[in-house]
């Protein structure tokens, strides 16, 4: 039996939740720019129409679920994400509002990267825009590898340092010196709990 999903519809003919795709289609269909997305529980889809279509769009249902935990993620804060398209491959990474999903930053593509090479990246790349900008909020990341790499000072990646990636670690480098440099206040950064909260607002959907 297949299983019930609940469809969220914020712009259509009637907006709201709709418990089959019969009726979800009949608000949506023909309607230019129609807005709607499905979710795996009623309770999901409450939380996203209270919210903002964009919060979702291209983007796994679980996203949006730290909304209904009982233990939420500290607020404000900014969650960071890598994504790359091989191992090595394109690599590019993000920091976004933990509670808006407005992106802060966003750099790449980079040749012959990873993704752990990536979380580190946004990492650091957090803590100086915090640093530049005299903020001091909780950074987020699901890199439990990456996390400790900013730790400890050092990117202790495998990848091989070719002519195609030498932007890349250049970066690392620059990244390293920043940390080799700069005190981290205690606990700063802290583990994204996906099992608890879903993906990562910075997640770029493309799973």
């Amino acid at each position: 039996m297949p299983k019930q999903k609940y469809y969220v519809v914020w712009k259509g003919r009637k907006t709201g939740i709709f418990t089959t795709w019969t009726e979800c289609e009949k608000q949506v269909k023909g309607v230019v720019g129609a807005q709607f997305k499905a979710f795996d529980s009623d309770a999901e889809a409450e939380a996203a129409y209270l919210a903002n279509y964009n919060d979702y769009k291209g983007k796994a249902a679980s996203h949006g679920k730290w909304r209904l935990a009982s233990t939420k993620p500290l607020l404000p804060s900014i969650c960071v994400d890598a994504a790359c398209n091989g191992s090595p491959g394109k690599l590019e990474y993000r920091g976004v509002n933990t509670e808006t999903g407005d992106e802060i930053f966003n750099a790449g593509p980079y040749s012959d990267g990873t993704n752990n090479v990536g979380e580190f990246l946004a990492i650091v790349h957090a803590l100086t825009w915090q640093a530049k900008h005299n903020t001091h909020i909780p950074i987020y990341s699901d890199s439990e590898n990456a996390i400790l790499w900013v730790n400890t000072g050092l990117c202790k990646t495998k990848l091989k340092h070719t002519a195609k990636n030498a932007v890349l670690f250049a970066i690392i480098h620059s990244a390293e010196n920043w940390l080799a440099e700069n005190e981290l206040p205690e606990d700063k950064i802290k583990k994204w709990d996906t099992d608890l909260w879903g993906e990562n607002p910075a997640d770029f959907g493309r799973k």
